[in-house]
């Protein structure tokens, strides 16, 4: 899951890089683990800056702004999915031929392997990194070349995409931007992954309207762009320089299959999502989730609970309407460092374990003698979760009581959120009765599927369907037998070597205990003494890790 920019302004002296560098921030919590902008200035010629971190760890100058210049330019902001961490693959992407295109894309290809073998084997075309967008740029590149064209129109653009949905498969929304051209965005044929346009008059003297893509609503709205459009599934829009934007539904239409999990905790609460308030769909689903736990803990277990207590900070709207729905006092017990780096896919349990209690702290004084329900977007790993029935015990609840606003995690999520290997996820394999019994909670209640839908549709009607495999094991497109066994295989690759830079990270501060010395020396022994100390960690995104990120070095005035 990323966040993906793009704007073209109709003034030729204005600067595009200043539109797309006050929006990243507002998309922040879609990625954190890198950044990047390209933009395209007169006479074709594209500039780019991007790298691991946030926003403004990657642009924290303005000559970092002067250098690129340009009316027209596309922005991303990186979550790794399985495999895909390094400085590399920060994007956007670009290649030179056909017409110099750059590319940024949100969501998974299932079917990259392939696609892969098709451009070594057949388009002749190299891929240097192992993210699957730069595939998806390539497939889009190729199909282009095959104009032989001097120069392309939008005709040439929408015949090449044809290939491109021939081709791929998975959840996406992609921006792209060619060199003298304009700009483009499309949406995968399902509609999983969300895209949004909207306009705004130009300030320049010859008037006109300026044009954004965003992942997100709320981007266009702090930046003013209004009329928004949803990107329709299997649409792609074109906008060249000083026209209006052109649509073409690139594949046939059919019923939009929004990944639910933007709802649950993915996207900001002041975004539109394909016609559905993100803040009301979580409103609902708290009343729903009230509901449930009525049901299963029972009227007279209910009256016991003296608190419902939010997981900070994406459950807040949730747990506020549960609680009222239930007449049980809303309290804030656990407060939030936001301060403090990502945890969700932070290499090995003690590391986890270890960021929770950093990041969050019990008020004792809430606690104390009382029962609790503690509301949380999700459990996924459970680990997480058992840290904070442990800190509410520790502050001396009395019962503590867990309500997840979605259902059971029991399968691998591919479309482009990369929550654990399946046999990590806390509830697979597992009854309710003994995830409470993992995590250490008296009870554990989660919200029903049916409940979570319903949660969503009734917001827009037009939305019948969601993309919810990771709860059914079912999923919107067709996947291959091997693609599991895959997957599995390049995110234990991915893990272990996770855990090792973690651990040659420790040994580098002083803090290593005898796990991570053991690491280290098992990786000089494998590669003698080619060891690399210096690491650069990923800050990757959290379901607990709505409010931003700063380095405070280079908040205090850190050198360039």
């Amino acid at each position: 899951m990323c966040g993906i920019i793009a704007t073209i302004l109709a003034d030729p002296n204005e600067s595009a890089v200043e539109v797309i560098n006050n929006g990243l921030p507002i998309l922040q919590h879609r990625g954190q683990d890198a950044c990047g902008i390209a933009t395209c200035a007169q006479g074709g010629k594209i500039y780019t800056r991007k790298g691991n971190g946030l926003c403004a760890e990657v642009i924290r100058t303005q000559q970092h702004l002067a250098d690129l210049p340009g009316n027209m330019g596309i922005g991303h902001l990186r979550y790794p999915t399985a495999g895909s961490s390094g400085n590399a693959e920060a994007q956007p992407f670009y290649v030179n031929s056909p017409y110099g295109i750059c590319f940024a894309h949100n969501g998974n290809l299932i079917n990259a392997h392939e696609l892969r073998s098709y451009l070594d084997h057949e388009a002749h075309r190299h891929i240097n990194t192992e993210s699957d967008s730069e595939v998806l740029l390539n497939i889009f590149a190729s199909a282009l070349q095959e104009t032989g064209k001097f120069r392309v129109n939008e005709e040439d653009v929408f015949t090449a995409l044809k290939d491109v949905y021939k081709r791929s498969q998975g959840g996406y929304a992609c921006v792209a931007m060619l060199a003298g051209f304009g700009i483009m965005g499309f949406r995968d044929p399902h509609g999983i992954r969300p895209l949004v346009l909207g306009e705004r008059k130009s300030i320049g003297p010859q008037g006109g309207m300026d044009y954004m893509f965003s992942s997100e609503s709320v981007a266009l709205d702090q930046l003013e762009f209004t009329n928004h459009i949803t990107i329709a599934p299997g649409e792609a829009v074109i906008i060249t320089k000083g026209n209006k934007p052109l649509f073409r539904q690139i594949v046939p239409a059919v019923d939009p299959t929004p990944d639910i999990f933007e709802y649950v905790y993915f996207a900001r609460p002041d975004s539109i999502i394909d016609g559905i308030s993100v803040y009301r769909s979580r409103q609902n689903m708290g009343l729903a989730l009230a509901n449930t736990v009525l049901k299963q803990l029972g009227p007279e277990v209910v009256k016991t609970i003296d608190l419902v207590i939010p997981i900070p900070t994406t459950s807040e709207v949730s747990a506020l309407s549960l609680a009222q729905e239930l007449k049980i006092t809303y309290c804030q017990a656990f407060v939030k460092n936001r301060y403090v780096g990502r945890t969700f896919i932070m290499p090995g349990q003690k590391e986890r374990q270890k960021s929770v209690r950093r990041k969050l702290n019990a008020m004792k004084d809430e606690f104390k003698g009382r029962n609790v329900l503690l509301v949380d977007d999700s459990i996924v790993r459970g680990t997480t979760s058992r840290e904070i029935v442990l800190m509410a015990r520790e502050a001396q609840a009395k019962k503590v009581f867990f309500a997840s606003c979605a259902p059971p995690i029991r399968n691998a999520h591919i479309y482009g959120i990369d929550l654990a290997d399946t046999k990590e996820l806390v509830a697979y394999n597992r009854t309710e009765e003994d995830v409470a019994k993992h995590i250490g909670a008296d009870a554990v209640i989660y919200q029903t599927l049916p409940d979570l839908i319903a949660s969503c549709t009734s917001l827009n009607p037009q939305i019948k369907n969601f993309e919810v495999g990771v709860f059914s094991g079912k999923y919107v497109t067709p996947v291959a037998p091997d693609y599991f066994e895959r997957l599995e295989r390049i995110r234990g690759q991915s893990s272990l070597k996770k855990r090792r830079e973690a651990a040659i990270t420790a040994v580098a501060a002083g803090v290593a205990n005898d796990g991570d010395v053991e690491q280290v020396l098992s990786r000089v022994r494998a590669n003698g003494d080619q060891t690399e100390i210096k690491v650069k960690d990923t800050m990757d995104c959290s379901i607990h890790n709505f409010g931003d990120y700063v380095d405070v070095s280079k908040e205090a005035g850190g050198v360039d």
